[in-house]
């Protein structure tokens, strides 16, 4: 399992990893039942903690996505328990302001989150995002 992680963002590694797990989940590259690394194995490849990506897996397994016993190791789950309205519309706040701020429509903006939704992995945003307007 190749991770890209950036060791000099603000967003702690332990997240990141969160991040990239839930994004491939979500794309199909992860399918469920499909089994992940040992948290040794995957500390060794990505080149971090055993305790960061316990963290992760952790967090992962709090939030529905993957089941984690001792013997049969770490597995993504099947369908999860669907995140509480209140909790999405508060994470999607703040790019939602910041996308008003920078001068986006609302169509901009729902078109964008339409991408988002339906390719989850997208590795360039830009080549599909709308084109912004130039202020005077």
């Amino acid at each position: 399992m190749l991770m890209q992680l950036d060791f000099s963002s603000e967003v702690p590694i332990y997240r990141q990893i969160h991040d990239l797990l839930v994004l491939g989940i979500a794309s199909g590259e992860l399918k469920a039942g499909s089994r992940l690394p040992t948290v040794r194995a995957l500390a060794n490849e990505a080149g971090v903690n055993v305790m960061t990506i316990n963290k992760a897996y952790q967090l992962l397994k709090q939030e529905g996505y993957i089941n984690a016993d001792r013997r049969g190791g770490t597995i993504v789950a099947g369908k999860t328990v669907a995140m509480p309205c209140e909790k999405t519309l508060d994470e999607l706040r703040l790019p939602a302001a910041s996308a008003k701020i920078s001068g986006m429509t609302r169509g901009e903006w729902l078109h964008l989150c339409e991408l988002a939704y339906d390719n989850p992995k997208c590795d360039d945003p830009s080549r599909d995002a709308p084109k912004q307007k130039k202020k005077n």
